[in-house]
């Protein structure tokens, strides 16, 4: 982990007009996270696991499908760009499938645990990248298919993305396929991370941009224990760029 002290270099995350224009309910909060100390235990993220378990268990599950309107809205938003969400899911309806099926959930570090508690708690996508890792800006935007992916877990394989699949890319290589379903490996976040990237997204702000900005601000409220600084800005087809990595006031 890098000091305190040491500065990221600025890094830009946008969206390219062109998934802009294909989706104008879009909204994705960025939540920007420095000095993060991921290697203490966590008892708060982890009761809160355990409760939404002890729940399923129990016969309370949460939807995990088009059952639910917003994991429905992304079913449709990964019909429109040529994915099968019922062979690549998004995040959070895999998840939620998860934990109706075994009534159990990841435990893979204190920031990834924390943004799939707030993810299943409220039913929004969510995910982090590593700063540290990324090289240059970020774009969400549809792909060429001449991207490289490496696919988290698997260091030595080397994927393309379907041409017109949503992906977060930097200027190296692809960062997550079918736009939140999985995660490179380059830029995962570790116990080491301090330095993260979180997104919280929604392609129907209309209906749903509550729901991320309350999710949104739960994770950030969690996150604030444990970190130097916190910050949150929110991207829209009005407003489709941020500066992630501002040196603090």
């Amino acid at each position: 982990m890098r000091p305190a002290d040491t500065l990221l270099p600025m890094t830009e995350l946008r969206v390219s007009e062109a998934l802009c224009q294909a989706f104008p309910g879009l909204r994705i909060a960025a939540v920007v996270v420095r000095g993060f100390g991921g290697h203490e235990p966590w008892p708060e993220v982890a009761d809160g696991l355990a409760a939404l378990e002890e729940a399923a268990a129990d016969g309370d599950t949460l939807p995990a499908a088009e059952d639910d309107p917003h994991i429905a809205a992304w079913y449709t938003a990964y019909r429109t760009f040529g994915t099968n969400p019922k062979r690549e899911r998004p995040s959070v309806a895999a998840l939620r499938r998860r934990l109706a099926r075994t009534a159990r959930l990841p435990r893979i570090n204190a920031a990834v645990d924390c943004y799939n508690l707030v993810s299943v708690s409220h039913g929004v996508p969510a995910g982090a990248f590593d700063l540290a890792a990324v090289h240059g800006d970020i774009v969400v935007g549809f792909a060429a298919g001449h991207e490289e992916f490496t696919p988290l877990g698997e260091p030595d394989t080397i994927e393309h993305p379907r041409p017109g699949e949503v992906i977060y890319a930097d200027q190296t290589s692809v960062l997550t396929r079918h736009w939140n379903h999985h995660d490179a490996d380059r830029t995962k976040v570790t116990p080491d991370s301090g330095d993260i990237l979180f997104v919280l997204e929604t392609t129907e702000s209309t209906a749903f941009g509550p729901a991320v900005d309350a999710a949104a601000a739960d994770l950030a409220a969690r996150v604030t224990t444990r970190s130097r600084l916190v910050s949150t800005q929110w991207l829209t087809p009005a407003s489709p760029a941020a500066t992630l990595s501002d040196p603090p006031a």
